[in-house]
């Protein structure tokens, strides 16, 4: 009983940290949780402990999957090659140290558009695609993070059952 109390406090700490790094890229994100609700299950081992994990396995895979697809599709509906949003993350990885909260965020627009500016020559057309960019990354986040905090919900129901 003690080590399902351990293991269900720290596949909570861990699933905490997953759903914020839906938001903030730097963390593993879903991956974190479907490794957390794994390793959380196969711990408890109970039939509880196994729906919940299952259901929000998929859950988070469903938003991870669901991010990949929409960011990919507008990337290749607007054009935009990996090499700018390569630019673009190792900015917001400067600008995360320079600009704590926010620098991430801000460094990477920035690092976009810098690389789009470039490679198009044209403010305008960079300014476009970088925001179409912007704007599906974002949608992209939102439906991940989304995914994954209902995974961590169900994860909340599964352990309360596997306690009651």
């Amino acid at each position: 009983m003690t080590l399902d109390i351990v293991a269900t406090v720290v596949a909570a700490v861990l699933l905490t940290v997953a759903v914020a790094g839906t938001v903030y890229p730097v963390l593993p994100g879903s991956i974190l949780a479907i490794i957390t609700l794994v390793g959380w299950a196969w711990t408890l081992g109970t039939p509880w402990a196994w729906g919940a994990a299952g259901v929000g396995i998929v859950l988070a895979a469903v938003g991870m999957a669901a991010s990949f697809v929409l960011t990919g599709r507008t990337m290749k509906r607007e054009k935009i090659p990996g090499l700018p949003v390569t630019v673009g993350v190792v900015a917001g990885i400067v600008g995360m140290f320079l600009l704590p909260g926010f620098g991430l965020f801000v460094g990477f627009a920035l690092g976009l558009f810098t690389a789009e500016l470039v490679r198009q020559r044209d403010v305008s057309k960079a300014t476009h695609s970088s925001l179409a960019a912007i704007k599906s990354l974002g949608l992209g986040m939102l439906i991940e993070f989304f995914c994954a905090a209902l995974a961590a919900s169900v994860f909340a129901v599964g352990a309360f059952a596997h306690f009651a």
